[in-house]
């Protein structure tokens, strides 16, 4: 193995690749988090392909198998091929095969009985191989690693329900006589060990100093400029960060600058793809051509077209979204644009080291939109570059997660006492729920699974929340792609623009009974943002804090919201153009919340009379919940807030905030711990804007569903400065 290395081109692994790999032969399982381009991926194929090469002489054939998980198909075809090419010289003692949703029916047989590399992603792991285990028998006993890739990503909900899936296939492969190492790489992060622990129920060990060069990197913080236009409550417009972005992207690739830029929306991604090839097809028509746009929802030739263009440098420029985040070898790269702050700081440093690959120099430009946190950034750089990143938030014990990976695991195999210790202490105090439900039936000392259909159907890991909706061309019949059932209501309800590879479509009808939108050609000049609104109750209240008379609070809560409309508008300033009204059902969420509570007292010391209150309100809610990722794994579009100026539960002038994930995703639970520091920065964030009344830098959101109305910026000053007057010394910890 090390000739093959040598023959690689490495004459010497990096201090943390050695420390890595002999942790990893010492039957530790250990996490690797060291800068993006750091040569994480050598550190856990040293051991795995020296497993493959000493049990390839076994008699069964098969000898030793390791498996890879990664957050998504492409980075598992992508780990594929760098596997192929460092492991030629082995022959055919290395059998890499990926096993995803792409697989074609007549290959799959192959895989389970004859690769020894089985490369797929949590959902496979989950929906196909957990399920169908004594097909995977010979591999599972013969399974010496596990590799977990960008381990970071697996955070809040979905995070929980990956740690859930490991602890399956930990169970099964003790059922098989195996007990597997765990080798787990991740972008540089917080208490990493912790993380992975948490992840993988195992102690794991920490590899963390970045032992290889680095090339320089200029990091720009650009703030686009205000446009001569109003908006709402005649606020002035900044131009776009998506604008703003296309026209740099189109610049980098005049130069011939190889350029990826990383957008938060599928939508931002086709629409700045297609901005900046309308600006090169008037200066040079052959470059239009070598820019793209990569997201999820492509069908697989389509994503397997671009990553191949990208990698042949075919493509200068690619608007993508996080996809190209996650490792995927995109060598060569000149630049990278972030257009939009991206939620966290381990995902801003982990775009950002996507540029530079090489170890020379790189450009990296974040590029501000027009909201609460993107300004502060903007206007406080040391919140990025003089702090930690983030922890990763995840919680195996929510029961909301928890409960149907009982039922998957009872189906694999009846659970019983034995396994009380292996699921964590919420395993137990469920089980009788799920015999009331009907979904388990004990039987002795064992609990088995009841009903005829599967039982891993149960656990929506990705949180989609039901079926996909298939987006199919009326006239044709012709599937476009796909989109999550959650995302269905406002991306694609009935006039929404929709956009796939450069082409833009309208949609005619969204079927939510048969999960299928119906979408023509068109060519708009302009984008649609649907609108809802949301009530909110209190189920429980689990933890108070006096904050004097106020009261600060975490618990339980039902979140109803409904989409009732979408605004058209124009493509470039965002400018509103019209709206129109839907008629979509109602959708209810149990979740997590943080909330504060103020009394007549505050609101005398706050000078809120009735008549500005519910603006100060609202306006607090919306640059709480724009700043809460600052302090919380998460970005806004994760969260979601509730103000009103007398709620029925509490009885008084109350702001929520809360997960917008089913059960919670641990975002509020963080601003409770954080309360201090968070509405410290919210109140700053409002007070430093240099708006008169508010604007979409302080306390406008772009997902407001009452068209940011009313808003109240100094009474939002006031409350918050009383609030925090009366705050503890040292705010709860967690």
């Amino acid at each position: 193995m090390i000739t093959t290395i040598r023959e690689a081109g490495i004459e010497h692994p990096w201090t943390h690749q050695a420390r890595a790999a002999e942790h990893a032969l010492d039957g530790e399982s250990v996490v690797i988090a060291t800068g993006t381009a750091s040569g994480k991926s050598l550190a856990y194929l040293a051991p795995v392909l020296t497993a493959l090469l000493d049990g390839s002489e076994a008699p069964n054939g098969r000898g030793a198998t390791a498996l890879y998980l990664a957050p998504t198909k492409a980075l598992a075809a992508d780990q594929r091929r760098a596997v192929k090419s460092l492991a030629a010289p082995l022959g055919n003692a290395v059998r890499p095969a990926v096993y995803d949703g792409d697989t074609p029916v007549e290959e799959r047989e192959w895989v389970r009985q004859y690769a020894n590399l089985v490369l797929t992603n949590p959902d496979m792991l989950h929906r196909g191989i957990l399920p169908s285990h004594p097909r995977w028998s010979s591999f599972l006993k013969a399974l010496r690693y596990v590799v977990i890739d960008e381990c970071h990503t697996y955070r809040g909900v979905f995070g929980s329900h990956v740690a859930q899936v490991i602890r399956r296939l930990r169970r099964l492969c003790a059922r098989y006589g195996s007990e597997p190492v765990f080798l787990l790489a991740s972008a540089t992060a917080a208490e990493p060990a912790v993380a992975a622990g948490r992840l993988t129920g195992l102690p794991v060990a920490e590899v963390a100093d970045d032992g290889s060069p680095r090339g320089e990197l200029v990091f720009a913080l650009w703030e686009p400029p205000l446009t001569e236009l109003h908006g709402e409550n005649n606020a002035p417009v900044r131009r776009t960060a998506t604008a703003e972005t296309a026209d740099l992207l189109t610049d980098l690739v005049l130069h011939k600058i190889r350029t990826v830029a990383f957008v938060r929306s599928r939508r931002g991604a086709e629409l700045i793809s297609l901005i900046a090839k309308d600006r090169l097809a008037a200066v040079d028509r052959s470059l239009p051509h070598r820019v793209a746009a990569y997201r999820g929802g492509y069908l697989p030739e389509e994503r397997r077209a671009l990553e191949a263009a990208l990698h042949s440098g075919e493509l200068l420029g690619l608007a993508a979204t996080t996809a190209l985040e996650l490792g995927i070898d995109v060598s060569g790269l000149d630049a990278v644009l972030i257009a939009g702050y991206p939620g966290t700081r381990a995902s801003l440093w982990q775009q950002a080291g996507r540029a530079g690959r090489s170890g020379e120099g790189a450009l990296a430009i974040l590029v501000a939109r027009d909201d609460p946190l993107d300004t502060y950034l903007a206007h406080h750089p040391e919140a990025l570059f003089s702090q930690p990143v983030e922890s990763t938030v995840l919680d195996p014990d929510n029961p909301y997660v928890l409960a149907p990976h009982l039922c998957a695991a009872a189906a694999e195999q009846p659970l019983t006492e034995s396994d009380f210790a292996l699921f964590g202490p919420a395993c137990e105090p469920l089980l009788p729920s799920l015999e009331a439900a009907h979904l388990l039936r004990r039987r002795n000392r064992s609990w088995y699974w009841t009903r005829r259909e599967r039982a891993a159907d149960l656990a929506d890991i990705r949180g989609g929340g039901g079926r996909p909706v298939q987006i199919v061309e009326e006239s044709t019949g012709r599937l476009l792609g796909t989109v999550d059932a959650e995302a269905a209501h406002t991306a694609v309800h009935q006039g929404a623009v929709h956009l796939h590879q450069g082409r833009t479509y309208l949609v005619r009808h969204l079927d939510l009974e048969d999960s299928a939108a119906l979408v023509e050609a068109a060519d708009p000049p302009y984008s649609t943002t649907a609108r809802d609104t949301t009530s909110l109750s209190v189920l429980t209240t689990d933890e108070t804090v006096p904050w004097g008379t106020a009261r600060l609070q975490y618990g339980s809560v039902e979140v109803t919201h409904q989409v009732v409309s979408y605004l058209r508008r124009k493509l470039i300033t965002g400018e509103v153009l019209g709206e129109t009204k839907l008629d979509l059902p109602p959708r209810t969420l149990r979740t997590r919340a943080v909330w504060w509570t103020l009394t007549e007292d505050d609101l005398d010391t706050a000078r809120l009379i009735p008549e500005t209150l519910p603006g100060a309100l609202h306006a607090a809610e919306h640059a709480a919940i724009g700043l809460l990722p600052l302090f919380a794994t998460c970005d806004r579009w994760d969260i979601g807030g509730v103000s009103i100026p007398l709620h029925p539960d509490t009885l008084l002038p109350t702001v929520f905030v809360y997960d917008g994930h089913p059960g919670g995703a641990g975002f509020a639970e963080r601003g409770f711990h954080t309360a201090r520091a968070w509405l410290t920065a919210t109140r700053e964030a409002i007070a430093s804007c240099e708006c008169d009344a508010g604007c979409p830098s302080c306390i406008q959101s772009p997902k407001c569903g009452n068209g940011n109305e009313p808003l109240h910026k100094r009474g939002a000053v006031r409350l918050l400065t009383t609030l925090l007057n009366a705050a503890p010394a040292q705010p709860p910890e967690s």
